[in-house]
């Protein structure tokens, strides 16, 4: 593995810090869903961004898992949210949907973020 940018590590940082605002603000609103705030949320959409834009930089190093990772939760986080989108189209599937798929998504994408910025500050990888 490579050594590590102390800068690389303080953006990744600041990556888990824009994710897990966009889970709050899914928590905090009435409106929204966790999985949807985060998905669709500003600070989730410019963490992805970010995530693309330094994916280079930590490619061969430990930070290299922590993208991936982040990246990962948030397609997938999409992806989900549209096979229960489409779940919700037939009757019987609004209540498993919103009682069952949606929340436990939204708790799946809050220990992502949790478990990821937990092992990013023990300086490890994530998801190995």
């Amino acid at each position: 593995m490579q050594p590590v940018d102390p800068s690389l590590v303080r953006w990744t940082h600041v990556i888990y810090g824009l994710h897990a605002v966009a889970v709050l603000v899914g928590v905090a609103s009435a409106a929204a869903t966790v999985a949807g705030g985060f998905v669709f949320g500003l600070p989730s959409l410019a963490a992805v961004v970010l995530n693309y834009l330094k994916r280079g930089e930590v490619a061969g190093t430990w930070l290299e898992s922590h993208f991936r990772w982040q990246i990962r939760t948030f397609w997938f986080t999409l992806l989900w949210l549209v096979l229960s989108f489409l779940v919700m189209l037939t009757i019987i599937g609004i209540p498993i949907a919103a009682w069952v798929m949606i929340p436990v998504l939204g708790l799946w994408v809050g220990y992502r973020v949790l478990r990821g910025w937990l092992a990013l500050s023990g300086e490890r990888q994530v998801g190995v």
